[in-house]
This record gives structure tokens, sequence and C-alpha cells, in this order.
């Protein structure tokens, strides 16, 4: 994928541009069709749909203490949407300067990088501008005025309810994944890079890929049966999301320790998709490692059977 880092590598697109616009935590249904609609843009017009969101998230400028916790990091939306089929996509900057940028000026400059500029596709309640001035009525004004698309997606419903990047937010912390899962559009997941621990439970006989999420936001802490997907294909595991309060002491950071069920080779910087499912248990502390190892061991063997192998 191409990630342009500023409005006026835009120009660097074939156009007709036509541009996805939104923040984008989560790639939740919602935002599909935000995209979709550029997408479809682009396939009739022989352009290119590109994704466009601010970094840092808006609200660490205007309202930092508002500012809500990721439901996916930069690499993993990146994977998303590339499974989306989006070849490209452009990283504004947010800054005071940005906040203070008139939505007029703000269009003008997106119609000048386009080259040309085809669509805007935004959630129809979607705002912009200094003082949040533009709205979908005056962006379908200067699409008239200089003639490109506007799409304005009204919003997504799943069992009566707006599907919201908040709404997905309260369903994960609540441990609710099933829920988190529908509003998504698919399996909810963690990701993360595989880093090198201290090997403490491939002593005990279970070894652990261990990957720090790039999630902000995480689920109950505990122990997990769930898929990993390697290799394009999804094998079956256990997961482990917590502190480790038997072995580590002090402030930890939650990391996620995943065994593969019946596998064995090198994850070491790799990338793993995790799909959490069935919730086995809370983390607890044990009065020692063979405590640990013995409880460890019929949680495998109750991930085995949820697993079905």
């Amino acid at each position: 994928m191409t990630v342009l880092r500023s409005l006026d590598a835009l120009s660097s697109v074939r156009g007709p541009v036509a541009l996805a616009i939104g923040v984008f935590d989560g790639l939740h249904l919602g935002h599909q069709e935000v995209i979709r609609a550029a997408q479809e843009h682009a396939r009739q017009h022989e352009g290119t749909a590109v994704v466009m969101s601010f970094e840092p998230h808006p609200l660490a400028v205007l309202r930092p203490e508002a500012v809500p916790p990721r439901l996916c990091g930069p690499a993993y939306r990146q994977v998303l949407l590339e499974r989306l089929g989006i070849d490209c996509m452009l990283l504004c900057p947010f800054d005071e300067n940005t906040a203070a940028t008139p939505a007029e000026l703000f269009v003008d400059t997106l119609v000048r990088a386009g080259r040309p500029l085809g669509c805007i596709s935004v959630g129809y309640g979607w705002t912009f501008g200094k003082n949040r001035a533009g709205n979908i009525h005056r962006l379908m004004e200067a699409g008239e005025r200089q003639g490109f698309a506007v799409y304005g997606v009204p919003p997504v419903r799943v069992d009566g309810a707006v599907v919201s990047s908040t709404l997905i937010r309260e369903a994960v912390m609540s441990g609710d994944l099933l829920a988190a899962s529908r509003l998504l559009g698919r399996n909810y997941a963690l990701y993360g890079q595989v880093q090198r621990g201290r090997q403490l439970a491939r002593q005990l006989g279970f070894p652990t890929a261990n990957l720090m999420p790039e999630a902000e936001l995480l689920p109950p802490l505990g122990v997990y049966a769930a898929r990993v997907k390697l290799a394009n294909c999804m094998m079956p595991a256990i997961a482990n999301l917590g502190v480790r309060p038997t072995v580590e002491e002090g402030v930890v950071q939650p990391s996620l320790e995943v065994h593969l069920l019946d596998w064995s080779g090198d994850l070491y910087g790799q990338s793993l998709e995790v799909f959490l499912a069935d919730f086995i248990r809370p983390e607890q502390k044990f009065r020692d490692v063979e405590e640990l190892q013995k409880q460890v061991l019929a949680d495998i063997a109750l991930a085995r059977s949820l697993a079905q192998i």
C-alpha cells in the first residue's frame, strides 16, 4: 500500500481521485460503506480510491482529554484496508494550523491536489474545518461549484443500533466480543508483532508467541480460546491477555501470549492477527509456577475441546 503524508502528495495519484475521508478507527461497517462509495466511483470513472485519515486523532489537538483509545493501530488498519481493496492511504497531519483552516480553504486544497478530484465520500454527519463549520450540505455546495461528486453515507444499523466506534469500544470493554464482531463486520482480533520474551512458557512445556497488541483498548484480561491467522491458515490457539502476575512484579503493560495448539516454529518478528473467541477464565496470580503450569494445561485442554480438535 502507498501511504501519503501530505495533502500535496495527493497530486501524485492517478485521477480522478475518489476520497473517502474519516478517522476510520476500527474500520467498522459504517466506515466500510463510506469507503465502498469511493471505490465504486473510482471503478466507474477509472480513477483511484484513496482513504484519507488524520494523524494524530483530531481530538488530540482539539480536546486532548477526550481522545478515545484506538480500537486498532496503524499497522492493523493498513492490513484491513488492503483487504478491502484499498491501495492508497493519505494520512493528513493534524495540528493547530489544520484545526484553524476554514472549511472552504480545506476543500479548495483537496481540489487543487486532486488531478482531478472526482469525489469525496464521508459519513452524513461528518464536520470539518475551523470550528467544525463545514458539513455535508456545504460540501455538496462546493462540489456543485467545483465539479466533484459528494456522497454523504447514512448511518449503518445493526440490531437497531447505529454502528459507531463508541459502541464497539463499549462492547470490547464489557467482553462482548460477539457484539463487537457484528458491528465491525468481521471477527474481533488483536494484532501485534511477536517479540522475544523470557521463554518461561517454553520451559514449562507450552511455548508462546509474545506480542504487544497495537490496540489501545483491550477486552477484559484473562485466558481465551483463540485462532491465529498464520500463512493464510487459521490455527487453533489459547491466548493469555494480561500482566502475568505470577511471574511479574510492579506495573506491567498488558501483553498477549499465544500458544498455538499442535504447532511449532519460529514466529519472532512476525505480525500476528489473534482472534479471541471463548473467554475461559480471568487472569489470576498463582502460588508458584508449578500451580500455574497445572492450570495452563487444564486451560489448553478446554481450549482444545472448544476448538473441537
